[in-house]
C-alpha cells in the first residue's frame, strides 16, 4: 500500500504438571547394546517387561540408554549427497547441528529412519501400492524443529503423499501373534485423508483383506470407525477399518485429543487388543479400550504380515498428514505398567516446542513483522482465519486474543533453502506462509518442490534502508509487498497493480516485533 492512495477498508475483529518418574535401570535384552545402559530408554523399560523392541525408530533421541549410533540419513539437494545423522552422546539427542551445516544454503530430505533394534527394520521411501502410485515423496527435513531435553532435532513432517516403508523386515508380529507399539506425534497436525499410520502392514503393499494390519493411526477421517467429538482420534488401523473400539463404527469412549505432543498407543493379542493415549509433556496415559477383537469378521484370528508403514496405509493410501518424532514396535503384549513406564520415559524426556527465542529471524523462534510504509506503521502481517488470505492489520495490546494469534508467526528453515525463512502460522500449525499467483496466503505443504519454494524467503537487508526485506527464493526479483493492504510478491516494476515501484521500498521492508502471542 503506498500512502498517496485513498481508500476506505473494513477492519475485522476476530474473536476468538510435569511428573518426572525415577525408574531402575534395566538390562537390555536382544538389541543393539549389550551391557547395562547408563541411562534408560523405552526399549530398555519394555526389555525389563519382557516384550523387547522389535523396531525402535527416532529422528529426536535414542530409544535405548547406550545406543550411539544413527538415527536418521538426509540427503542434500545440491548434489545428492547424503549423511546420516546420530546423537550427541551415546543415549543421547539427535545432532541437529550436524544436519544443519550439511544442509546449509539448500534443502534436505530423509531418507531413511534407521532402526535401534539392531534387526534392521529401517524405514525408507515407500513404494507403489495398491491405493496409489509410488515411490511416495520424503519428507522435508527442516519441516518438524522441535526441543527434546532442551537440544534442537527435527522430527519426520508427513505431507499428503509423503510414506516410509519396510516391507522385509524381522521379527514384527505375523498373524495373531502379540506385540505392541507407541509412537510420539504431533497431535496438532493431522487431516481427514487415509491414513497417517504407524505400525504393522502388508508386504505387498496392497490391501490384502481383514486383519492385515495393526497400525497406530491418528487423524480426523470417519469413514470407517471414529470416537467422541470432532476428532482428532487414536484408532487402530486393523485393516479395511480404522477401530475405535469393539464396534465397527461409533466407540463413545474413543475421546477426541487436542495435545501438542502425542503419545498414542495400541497393542494387540489373540482376540484381545486396546488403545492408549496421553500427554506426551507430562501425566500418564489413558486406556480408552482394551478388551476382544471388533465384532466383524476376519479380525479375529488376525493375519498380520509384518511390513512395517509410517505416515500412510497399508496399501499405500497417501492422503494424510501428521509429525511422528518416535516410536517402537514389541515382541510380546506390553503391560499397562511397563506402557507406564514408557510414558514416565517420554514425559521425563522434554518434548517443547517453545520458541528459544522472540523477535528475532532465528529458526526456532517466534516474531510478529510490522509494515514500515507511513500509512500503515501500525499494521502487522496478519492471516484471514475465513479464507487464509494475508493482509496487514493494526494490532495493539488491546486487540483480541485472536488477532494476535493470527499475527504471530514460528520461524522456520527455509523449506527449499536452509539458509533462508519459512513462516508457519502460530494458531494454525502445519500451514506455511506461501506465494500463489503471487498472492500471499496460508497453505498446507503438499510435500512438493514447488510448495517449498513458494513457502521460502530470503532476508535481506530492508530495501528502504529500514528492517528487513523477504526475497521470494523462487522470483528473486520479487520480495514480500503490502499493496492495498493485501500482500504480495512484488517487483520494482512490473505488469501487475502490485508491481508499483511507488513506494516500493518501503511497502517491502518490514520490523521484526516481539511476538504478540
Amino acid at each position: 500500500m503506498t500512502f498517496h492512495q485513498l481508500i476506505s477498508r473494513a477492519r475485522s475483529t476476530l474473536l476468538a504438571a510435569g511428573a518426572t518418574v525415577a525408574l531402575t535401570a534395566g538390562v537390555i535384552t536382544g538389541t543393539a547394546a549389550t551391557s547395562q545402559a547408563a541411562t534408560q530408554g523405552p526399549c530398555d523399560i519394555y526389555a525389563a517387561g519382557g516384550t523387547p523392541c522389535a523396531a525402535a525408530h527416532s529422528t529426536t533421541r535414542s530409544l535405548y540408554g547406550s545406543y550411539r549410533g544413527a538415527l536418521y540419513q538426509v540427503k542434500r539437494a545440491t548434489d545428492g549427497a547424503l549423511k546420516d545423522i546420530g546423537v550427541l552422546s551415546p543415549g543421547g539427542y539427535a545432532n541437529a547441528a550436524a544436519q544443519d551445516a550439511f544442509c546449509a544454503g539448500t534443502s534436505c530430505v530423509i531418507t531413511v529412519i534407521y532402526d535401534q533394534t539392531g534387526k534392521g527394520n529401517h524405514l525408507s521411501q515407500a513404494p507403489a501400492g495398491g491405493a496409489a502410485g509410488g515411490p511416495d515423496n520424503l519428507a522435508n527435513a527442516v519441516e518438524a524443529p522441535v526441543t527434546v531435553g532442551g537440544h534442537k532435532a527435527y522430527g519426520v513432517y508427513i505431507a499428503p503423499g509423503t510414506g516410509y516403508r519396510n516391507n522385509h523386515t524381522n521379527g514384527i508380529a505375523v498373524d495373531d501373534q502379540p506385540e505392541g507399539m507407541y509412537a510420539v506425534l504431533d497431535g496438532t497436525h493431522f487431516n481427514g485423508g487415509c491414513c497417517f499410520d504407524y505400525g504393522n502392514a502388508e508386504t505387498s503393499s496392497n490391501d490384502t483383506g481383514n486383519g492385515h494390519m495393526e497400525a497406530i493411526y491418528f487423524g480426523s477421517i470417519k469413514v470407517w470407525g471414529y470416537g467422541s467429538g470432532a476428532g482428532p482420534w487414536v484408532m487402530a488401523d486393523l485393516e479395511n477399518g480404522l477401530f475405535s473400539g469393539v464396534d465397527p463404527r461409533y466407540n463413545a469412549n474413543d475421546p477426541s485429543v487436542s495435545n501438542r505432543f502425542l503419545t498414542a498407543v495400541v497393542k494387540g493379542a489373540p482376540n484381545q487388543w486396546a488403545i492408549r493415549a496421553g500427554n506426551a509433556q507430562a501425566g500418564g496415559l489413558s486406556t480408552y479400550y482394551s478388551g476382544p477383537r471388533p465384532n466383524a469378521p476376519g479380525y479375529n484370528p488376525m493375519h498380520k504380515e509384518g511390513a512395517i508403514i509410517l505416515g500412510i496405509g497399508g496399501d499405500n493410501s497417501k492422503g494424510s498428514a501428521g509429525t511422528f518424532y518416535e516410536g517402537v514396535m514389541t515382541s510380546g503384549y506390553p503391560s499397562d505398567t511397563t506402557e507406564n513406564a514408557v510414558q514416565a520415559n517420554i514425559a521425563a524426556t522434554g518434548y517443547s516446542s517453545a520458541a528459544g527465542e522472540t523477535g528475532s529471524l532465528t529458526p526456532g523462534s517466534r516474531v510478529s513483522l510490522r509494515a514500515t510504509t507511513t500509512c500503515c506503521n501500525r499494521d502487522f502481517l496478519t492471516h484471514a482465519d475465513a479464507d487464509d488470505k494475508v493482509t496487514i492489520s493494526p494490532v495493539g495490546a488491546a486487540s483480541p486474543a485472536a488477532l494476535k494469534a493470527d499475527a504471530t508467526w514460528n520461524v522456520r528453515a527455509g523449506l527449499a533453502n536452509s539458509s533462508c525463512l519459512t513462516f508457519e502460522s502460530l494458531d494454525k500449525p502445519g500451514r506455511f506462509l506461501r506465494h500463489y499467483n503471487f498472492e500471499l496466503r496460508l497453505g498446507a505443504d503438499d510435500g512438493g518442490s514447488a510448495f517449498a519454494q513458494d513457502a521460502t524467503f530470503c532476508p535481506t537487508s530492508g530495501n528502504s534502508g529500514t528492517g528487513y526485506s523477504f526475497q521470494s527464493v523462487n522470483y528473486p526479483t520479487k520480495y514480500v509487498r503490502h499493496y492495498n493492504y493485501s500482500v504480495y510478491v512484488a517487483g520494482n516494476g512490473g505488469p501487475n497493480s502490485w508491481d508499483s515501484s511507488i513506494s516500493w521500498g518501503a511497502d517491502t521492508s518490514w520490523l521484526v516485533a516481539q511476538p504478540w502471542s
